[in-house]
């Protein structure tokens, strides 16, 4: 989250009550990272009344990859879900995302209430359809293709902020990971792909932002990203 004071206190009550639900051991990772508002506050309340919540607090704004890597390093159960702190998702939907994972290895979800349809490492839902200005889908497609094409990543919505991993895969990637801005899906999923990791991919609906300000988009943050993935193109071919 950054300078999310707006929505903080929903997706975090959402995460907990959803989680509650279908896990019997679960935990929520707040990385509030670097922001100028509230978000650090807040955060720091809701984990002070619930021992399911944790707070993760960068002094300075470090990026989107390095929010994403230090939750990741701070998590500690077998699997590891994120999601942006935007409230542009349904957090109820993460049961389509555990739907895809073998209930034979998966620790910690509640006996009978999530079923598999197949056994796979990564899931990553694909907006059906995005709710963002038409300048952003635009980007989005091209970063897509170029993902696609320079790494072969087999997905069709590279950054959508709403996967889940497990643990081990985390940990063998981790110490890989070079990224600290927005191409840190790209690069995990580069990564990943050579190490022969089972990925798939499911349809999640996708919400209009309404509260707080985008950065994502931003010429200089795009710019940054496509340098970024010719970098890291370069490196691994």
């Amino acid at each position: 989250m950054y300078n999310e004071e707006g929505n903080i206190e929903q997706v975090v009550t959402s995460a907990v009550a959803v989680l509650s639900e279908i896990a019997d051991r679960f935990e929520v990772i707040v990385v509030d990272d670097g922001g100028r508002d509230r978000t650090g506050e807040i955060a720091d309340r809701l984990a002070a009344a619930n021992p399911h919540v944790r707070v993760v607090h960068h002094p300075v704004n470090r990026g989107y990859g390095a929010a994403l890597r230090s939750g990741f390093e701070a998590a500690t159960l077998p699997l590891v879900g994120f999601v942006d702190g935007d409230n542009q998702f349904d957090l109820g939907e993460l049961s389509i995302l555990l739907r895809a994972l073998a209930p034979s290895r998966v620790e910690g979800l509640a006996p009978g209430k999530v079923e598999a349809l197949d056994g796979v490492d990564i899931v990553s839902g694909y907006r059906i359809r995005r709710r963002d200005p038409a300048f952003r889908r635009l980007y989005s497609f091209l970063y897509n293709q170029a993902g696609r094409l320079l790494f072969g990543v087999p997905i069709r919505d590279v950054n959508c902020a709403f996967k889940i991993y497990r643990r081990e895969v985390l940990d063998r990637l981790l110490p890989q990971l070079r990224s600290t801005g927005a191409l840190i899906n790209v690069e995990m999923l580069a990564r990943a792909r050579k190490l022969g990791v089972r990925v798939t991919e499911v349809g999640v609906h996708h919400f209009p932002r309404e509260a707080g300000r985008q950065t994502g988009g931003s010429p200089a943050v795009i710019v940054r990203a496509f340098k970024e993935m010719l970098e890291l193109w370069r490196e691994l071919r």
